[in-house]
């Protein structure tokens, strides 16, 4: 991304509208293959905006987007709409409860092509195996834990194996040692297929534990960015110290010294 801008217009009144909302100003970002960004912000940063921007599920008002070379940002481009999967944040309402499991999971293969009835069977039930659910592809939503639903929208997302994932506070609905179950599997599957990944939370804990680097905004613009550890141990920007300082219970000192150590 180069530049990248999102306005919202203001509420119109009675005899005036009320002034528009710039929610991303001028962003400038770059994601690699197999790479994890975890941008992370106070509520109306535009963390969710941005990412949201950047598969194209809501309009841009400036700046560029590109993928694999290509301008994105200004047209219709099917490869990258095909290569971008999002992981929502709420696994309860993410899901279609009128679906099956494994019907939901399959179907993002709707569109490749040439796939017979046979291969997209068999991928589904080799995607469910890998997040942990083989033999629930006949199960539906509601019969299912937050956690396992949660992995079902991992395992939709993963299953036509994406260049580019947005997760979207994907582990924030669940308890402390779900969450932690969910993370390693996303770790290992991002390490299998190679995607890269646009992290957005404000779980410094989870962040932590999956980011590359960490990207920290403020009022629509980034503030400070850099690698997990330099953000976490050296933070420059008093936004990032402010942060940091609110985090429940985070040693990132401790963090740091088993990182090395191990």
């Amino acid at each position: 991304m180069r530049g990248l801008k999102v306005g919202f217009a203001g509420r119109q009144r009675l005899f005036r509208r009320d002034t528009g909302v710039s929610a991303v100003n001028g962003v400038d970002l770059d994601i690699a293959a197999g790479e994890t960004v975890a941008v992370v912000g106070g509520s109306g940063s535009g963390k969710t905006t941005l990412g949201r921007a950047m598969l194209r599920l809501i309009p841009t008002s400036g700046g560029e987007i590109r993928f694999r070379g290509r301008d994105v940002a200004t047209s219709v481009d099917r490869d990258f709409r095909l290569a971008s999967q999002l992981v929502f944040q709420d696994p309860y309402s993410s899901l279609d409860p009128r679906m099956r499991v494994g019907e939901i999971v399959a179907e993002p293969l709707r569109h490749v092509p040439q796939l017979t009835t046979a291969e997209r069977d068999w991928r589904v039930e080799t995607m469910l195996d890998e997040v942990g659910l083989a033999g629930l592809g006949k199960r539906w939503p509601h019969e299912l834990s937050g956690g396992q639903r949660q992995r079902i929208a991992i395992a939709r997302a993963i299953v036509r194996e994406p260049a580019f994932v947005v997760a979207d506070e994907p582990v924030s609905a669940l308890d402390m040692t779900i969450q932690a179950q969910v993370l390693k599997l996303f770790e290992r599957l991002q390490a299998q297929y190679g995607f890269a990944c646009l992290f957005i939370s404000h779980d410094l804990a989870a962040v932590e534990q999956v980011a590359d680097r960490v990207v920290v905004m403020q009022g629509g613009k980034i503030v400070e960015q850099g690698s997990r550890d330099d953000v976490f141990d050296h933070p420059r920007h008093d936004y990032t110290k402010a942060l940091l300082a609110a985090a429940p219970v985070l040693d990132f000192a401790g963090a740091a010294a088993e990182r090395v150590s191990g």
